[in-house]
């Protein structure tokens, strides 16, 4: 399917499912997200990455104006819906101070590995341990996806951009393994690192094997 939506562009990346809270205060995206929520319609949100627009973004959900401020600020729930991709960004809309985009929706595969799921919850969780990190979900962990955790694993943003171009749960998850393997040994390196500062100035009983 091919559409024309309203288009918000950021510089974060939004899974679909995920709720995102907004201050909106730019009169353009005060007169966007009005109309969107007044008619129920979905709006667009590109990620910017190192300053320019990508092809992708999710499209969002106004689920609630929480707060409007005197001056026509608001206070905004979200939720992101679906993957999109711009086939071409339409800067001047008629009578609208946003812009748009005409976009398609790539087709995904929502079923994954439901063992390797497992282990990357788990691996998430000792990242999360490692770190000091306490982070508890609205799901239990077999309901539990990618999208889910994904901006808990430790991904930069481009990383997140990259995750949100692949189209089956199946390729998401072999993306988050990798990471996680990286992740994994990056970690062990900064612990080796940190053990040998620790022991700079300490008495050090060393065995010589060499023979000159």
């Amino acid at each position: 399917m091919t559409n024309f939506i309203p288009i918000f562009p950021l510089e974060l990346v939004v899974f679909p499912g995920e709720p995102l809270n907004l201050h909106i205060f730019e009169p353009r995206y005060k007169q966007l997200v009005r109309e969107c929520f007044d008619r129920q319609k979905l709006f667009g949100m590109p990620s910017v990455i190192n300053n320019k627009l990508g092809d992708f973004g999710t499209t969002i959900l106004v689920k609630e104006v929480f707060k409007t401020y005197d001056n026509g600020e608001m206070d905004i729930k979200t939720e992101a819906r679906q993957v999109f991709r711009i086939l071409e960004v339409i800067k001047d809309v008629p009578d609208k101070l946003y812009s748009g985009a005409i976009v398609n929706y790539p087709a995904c595969s929502p079923h994954g590995n439901d063992k390797l799921m497992k282990c990357l919850i788990e691996n998430m969780r000792v990242l999360h341990q490692k770190l000091g990190v306490n982070k508890k979900f609205s799901k239990n962990d077999k309901e539990l996806n990618t999208y889910d955790i994904a901006h808990h694993s430790g991904l930069t943003i481009e990383q997140e951009y990259e995750l949100l171009q692949l189209t089956s749960e199946k390729q998401r998850q072999q993306y988050l393994k990798r990471h996680f393997e990286n992740t994994s040994q990056v970690l062990a390196e900064q612990e080796s690192i940190k053990e040998k500062i620790q022991m700079n100035g300490h008495f050090k009983e060393l065995n010589s094997r060499f023979d000159f």
